[in-house]
């Protein structure tokens, strides 16, 4: 190791243990450790700009281990990223940008959220299939413009994690060759040895993934690490392992390759013993000598110029491909093209009773063909949720250009892959199934959520309708727990004019993830559905006096019986307004005003209907009003018994109104 280099892989590493004692909280370890390998990696390989960070050909790093955030911000510090040394004195204090854990769109630099382990090593394989699928849209011979890697740092903890495993047979399978692995090899986790728990031979799970597995037995040897990279990247066909021996806390006399280096600062007798230890000066704290300077400085500049040289080989290709330039232009926009707004075929929805699934699935197609960047599939359920998209092919191994992705029964890792795809730009992405398996991808939904990815997830099945499959399959609490999620947006429509008004919305939205809640049963096209549904609550059926007797809300598949239910409640004398509801959030989005008009305040009997548990319903039902609702497990039997012994009856709404007007 030259003299230069280990002076800046010691000041990544003195860097973390400054930052993390002054915040008195932090995980020290593994920057300490992983160093060396990081610095070969971001000094030798990566293609990337610290002027701009959101270059689209440069290649991206995941730091799946978000607990070393440290190794992260010291980088992009040298690199000359806007983080100075100030802030990384406020390491993991109030507004700065130097977090915990990494924040995407909150530090420069930043490719995705991490910190739950495994997810970051996920969301890389969905940036893999994205810049595969990106290269064969737009590349075309002399015109490499997509020609960058996806590289991913991970440790013991992120492999033990089960979406590392789904997303890592995913990756296998689609022989993503431009995918490589840095797996920080130092057998501690929190606990202690990885003897306690995890004892596999990890390389020949990989391999039969369908990985390249390459090892390292010394991760402070540059050239080592250097020449495995190298091997990696000519590995076409397969992503690749590389597996770095490293030693957690590497320096420090006392606690080098334990796990007291893990996840609290070394102590200040502990820093001076390896700072001493590694020839480094004891003050001041955040010492970064002047020729690491100097020697990031001249790396970040021959970074700029191979951003200058792509610029210029875009130019080119803008001139000589116009109609694709344009394209790519439109593909990184995020807009919705005028012509999908205008499309009265999206509104053409045939007049008889269907499940939203199936309309979502007719508006999908006319969708695409305005959106040819929307990609996504399924976790093995394409019959089910209706989500193929016909005539866009299917993305494989053999085939770059489909839009359709098989995730196989791999829930967890399609949340993720899906949120590495919105990450990376230049594609739409959604992902579908059954509403009841939520359970299996909440994880990636709430960092999608956190990061303001506008993924569009599909969840069909929706209910107790499901029926005979019985109470594993019926959602309870999923709706409920959906919207406890900061940031997303759940709407759940009442027939195929508010499927197709759901879907606008999800599409417009850049800020978030949208959650479309399907039926599997079908349900009647109702009388005065529209784009109002947009608003996330609107009147369907207004009363004929001055002022309702009794407002009826509703979602879903319950809408329709609510409308029966004001026409029993009218044999009675009892004037009814009937309330659309598909989304809460949408309609907490609306005015004051408009919110007041739709769901007067002075209208205190309220019947609230949806077959689902009843939290979150309080506000809308008000103090006075009722809620039918869905409490408990279901059970095996039709749908329609199920609707009859749980009261989901046009009946059973109106007798409850009744009640309430009586009280």
């Amino acid at each position: 190791m030259r003299a230069i280099e280990e002076s800046a892989v010691n000041t990544i590493r003195f860097l973390a243990v400054d930052a993390v004692e002054k915040a008195n909280s932090g995980h020290p370890g593994l920057p300490m450790g992983g160093a060396a390998m990081a610095y070969v990696l971001w000094t030798r390989f990566l293609r990337h700009s610290p002027r701009h960070p959101d270059w689209p050909d440069r290649d991206r790093f995941i730091l799946s281990a978000g607990h070393g955030s440290m190794l992260l911000y010291a980088l992009l510090h040298l690199f000359g990223y806007p983080l100075s040394l100030d802030d990384l004195k406020q390491f993991r204090q109030w507004g700065s940008l130097t977090p915990g854990h990494p924040e995407y769109g909150h530090t420069a630099g930043v490719e995705t959220t991490t910190g739950p382990l495994g997810q970051g090593f996920a969301n890389a394989v969905g940036m893999a299939i994205a810049t595969e699928r990106l290269a064969a849209e737009f590349n075309r011979p002399g015109f490499p413009i997509v020609n960058h890697y996806t590289y991913v740092y991970c440790g013991d903890g992120c492999l033990m994690e089960g979406v590392t495993a789904e997303a890592a047979s995913l990756a296998g399978h689609l022989q993503l060759g431009r995918l490589i692995c840095l797996y920080d090899d130092n057998n501690i986790t929190i606990d202690g040895s990885t003897d306690i728990a995890f004892t596999e031979d990890v390389g020949k799970r990989f391999s039969a993934y369908g990985w390249q597995v390459l090892s390292v037995e010394d991760g402070n040897n540059l050239d080592s690490i250097a020449g495995a990279i190298e091997e990696a990247r000519q590995e076409t066909k397969k992503p690749s392992l590389i597996m770095v021996k490293t030693l957690i806390g590497f320096g420090s006399p006392n606690k080098q390759g334990k796990a007291a280096s893990h996840g609290a600062p070394l102590g200040p007798e502990e820093v001076k013993l390896a700072k001493k230890n590694l020839g480094w000066p004891l003050e001041p704290d955040f010492y970064v000598p002047e020729a690491v300077r100097k020697h990031f400085a001249a790396l970040a500049a021959r970074l700029e110029e191979k951003k200058k040289e792509w610029d210029k080989m875009f130019a080119e290709y803008r001139r000589k491909y116009p109609e694709l330039a344009a394209a790519w232009d439109a593909w990184h926009s995020q807009e919705i093209p005028r012509e999908l707004e205008k499309d009265i075929e999206l509104w053409q929805i045939p007049d008889k009773p269907a499940a939203t699934r199936v309309s979502s699935g007719d508006i999908m197609q006319v969708v695409a063909r305005h959106l040819p960047n929307l990609v996504g599939g399924s976790a093995d359920l394409n019959a089910s949720t209706k989500t193929y998209l016909k005539g866009y092919g299917d993305f494989q191994a053999g085939n770059r250009k489909g839009n359709n992705l098989y995730f196989g029964v791999r829930e967890h890792a399609m949340g993720a892959v899906a949120s590495g795809i919105s990450l990376h730009g230049g594609l739409r992405p959604y992902a579908s199934t059954f509403l009841v398996f939520f359970d299996y991808m909440k994880p990636p939904v709430r960092l999608a959520a956190m990061m303001g990815l506008p993924v569009i997830y599909i969840f069909t099945h929706d209910s107790f309708s499901v029926g005979e499959d019985g109470p594993t399959h019926q959602p309870v609490e999923q709706l409920a727990n959906l919207r406890s999620i900061p940031n997303l947006c759940v709407i759940r429509p009442a027939d195929g004019r508010e499927t197709a008004a759901a879907w606008l919305a999800a599409l417009r939205r850049k800020e978030g993830p949208t959650a479309l809640i399907l039926t599997r049963q079908d349900v009647p096209q109702l009388s005065g559905t529209s784009r109002e549904a947009e608003k996330g609550a609107y009147i369907l059926d207004r009363e004929k006096g001055p002022k309702p007797d009794v407002i009826l809300i509703a979602s879903g598949s319950e809408v329709w019986l609510a409308l029966q239910a004001k026409e029993l409640l009218k044999e009675k004398g009892v004037d009814a307004r009937v309330i659309s509801m598909p989304s809460h959030e949408l309609f907490q989005s609306q005015s004051p005003a408009y919110r007041e008009e739709v769901l007067p305040a002075a209208i205190k009997k309220r019947v609230v209907i949806e077959a689902g548990h009843s939290m979150g319903w309080e506000p809308y039902a008000g103090s006075e009003g009722a809620v039918i609702s869905f409490d408990s497990f279901g059970a095996s039997a039709p749908g329609e018994v199920l609707r009859q012994k749980f009261g989901f009856t046009a009946e059973n709404i109106a007798a409850r109104a009744l009640k309430l007007l009586e009280s």
